[in-house]
């Protein structure tokens, strides 16, 4: 094998386990022979092949495996059974732990945690104080951020965007809608922690109610307004105890 990196003799100790700082060996990627990485337990957490590489103060301990070309930096940390690999990038303050995957071109940073049997998939962003935990999937071109919670066997893709205080535990907590208005936009409604029904389209954030006032105000009575509204009808069937409820 054609090692890549080798475990030097700095060292720092998580959760009772010793952790090496890693140096290149050889150059790839945007590494350099020479290069000081970031940390992990033992050789198998990071894979000599691929363009795969620990930065900075990230570490990786366990079971965990970082490997393919995913990047894994800033303080994150990559526990327990945990995965990252394909392109993905692991990033701020970020924690991937458990038997969670994250791949393909996905993206998990700031505070997010990806948690359980979690899996971040595709072009996927999780970030914020984001948590994605469970049996749940997030994928393909979808959003979770904020202080969004998606869980259970949450099934969150396309081109949702689930923000705020989202609490999304099943594929019947959010709706989303691909192409309305005269920009063609993604528009996502989806529950949150006190009850209620939440809307995220462009650049608007906020109720049912407050949305209905923003695209009438906006659009009026012309042909996108009757889209939006259309869409806010069979939201209302969809969430129908939700929103009397709320």
């Amino acid at each position: 094998m054609n090692k890549k990196y080798e475990l030097t003799t700095e060292i720092k100790t998580f959760r009772g386990k010793t952790l090496y700082r890693i140096k290149a060996v050889r150059d790839f990627g945007d590494v350099k022979a020479g290069d000081m990485g970031g940390y992990v337990e033992k050789e198998s957490n990071l894979s000599h092949d691929g363009d795969a590489w620990v930065y900075s103060n990230a570490q990786v301990s366990g079971n965990a495996r970082v490997y393919g070309d995913a990047q894994v930096y800033g303080d994150t940390w990559v526990s327990g059974n945990a995965r990252v690999y394909g392109n993905a990038q692991v990033s701020g303050n970020a924690r991937v732990y458990g038997n969670a995957q994250v791949s393909g071109n996905a993206w998990v940073s700031d505070n997010a945690q990806v948690s359980g049997d979690a899996w971040v998939n595709g072009n996927a962003w999780v970030y914020g104080n984001a948590q994605v935990s469970g049996d749940a999937w997030v994928y393909g071109n979808a959003w979770v951020y904020g202080n969004a919670q998606v869980y259970g066997n949450a099934q969150v893709n396309g081109n949702a965007w689930v923000s705020g205080d989202a609490q999304v535990s099943d594929d019947a907590d959010y709706l989303c809608f691909k192409g309305l208005g005269s920009e063609n936009r993604n528009t996502t409604f989806f529950k949150c922690k006190d009850g209620h029904i939440h809307v995220s389209c462009g650049c608007f954030s906020g109720t049912v109610p407050e949305f209905e006032t923003k695209v009438k105000e906006t659009h009026g009575d012309s042909k996108y307004a009757r889209e939006y509204l259309a869409a806010v009808e069979v939201v209302k069937i969809h969430f129908e105890e939700e929103i009397h409820n709320a």
